[in-house]
């Protein structure tokens, strides 16, 4: 049986390099969540690569712990976080087993299953809006924490699979600084779109949280 262009899964080796090299590659590919709602396809129109223990915006910048141990594994898993107590992200592991390393995956555009995605993003006003950032991506797929290290290079029986899709043309790739990050990895141009595409998140610098005041 002949494959179809661009519908088979990305090999390992893929994600086996630096994150530099894997985060403009992925811009253009198809992402499929698989559920038992039904399927859902969205192909990559932005992403941010975090480059494990040399990277100060980077969970694994202070070594390995409990809730970042997925980065450390082997390459082409999912790594799946919760953030601010609110939402969820998802990254894509790269590099080899033990060096920590993923691409956060930050916007797309919704190629099927617009009206799955839309019934749990129902503040989005048109489909543009669906995944526009990495907390809405999550939630219109249905991330969550229970597919933490699942594996995005295995065939579609998989909850999550990286399809190779269409990658994004190099003259239309662009780069700047990542989103919200501060400290010494704010100025970092790890942050890597489609220029043009609707789908892409608005640019915000990091912003320092205020701190509640507390009495002793």
């Amino acid at each position: 049986m002949t494959d179809v262009p661009g519908r088979t899964p990305l090999p390992r080796d893929f994600f086996d390099r630096p994150v530099l090299d894997v985060a403009p590659a992925l811009l253009g590919r198809t992402l499929v969540r698989h559920s038992p709602a039904g399927p859902i396809e969205l192909r990559l129109t932005e992403v941010e690569a975090y480059d494990g223990e040399t990277d100060p915006g980077s969970h694994a910048y202070r070594g390995r712990t409990a809730r970042n141990a997925t980065m450390y594994g082997p390459p082409g898993h999912a790594y799946v976080y919760f953030i601010y107590g609110m939402w969820f992200s998802i990254n894509l592991v790269c590099g080899p087993e033990g060096k920590a390393g993923a691409v956060l995956l930050r916007a797309g555009e919704i190629l099927t299953g617009a009206p799955l995605a839309a019934g749990r993003r129902p503040k989005a006003r048109n489909t543009d809006e669906l995944a526009k950032g990495p907390a809405r991506l999550a939630t219109a797929l249905d991330i969550d924490r229970s597919l933490d290290g699942v594996d995005v290079c295995a065939p579609a029986h998989s909850p999550l699979t990286i399809l190779h899709g269409t990658p994004a043309p190099r003259d239309r790739v662009c780069n700047g600084p990542r989103t919200g990050v501060g400290g010494d990895g704010a100025d970092h141009p790890w942050r890597y779109w489609i220029d043009g595409d609707p789908t892409v998140s608005t640019y915000r610098p990091h912003t320092p949280r205020r701190r509640t005041a507390t009495t002793t």
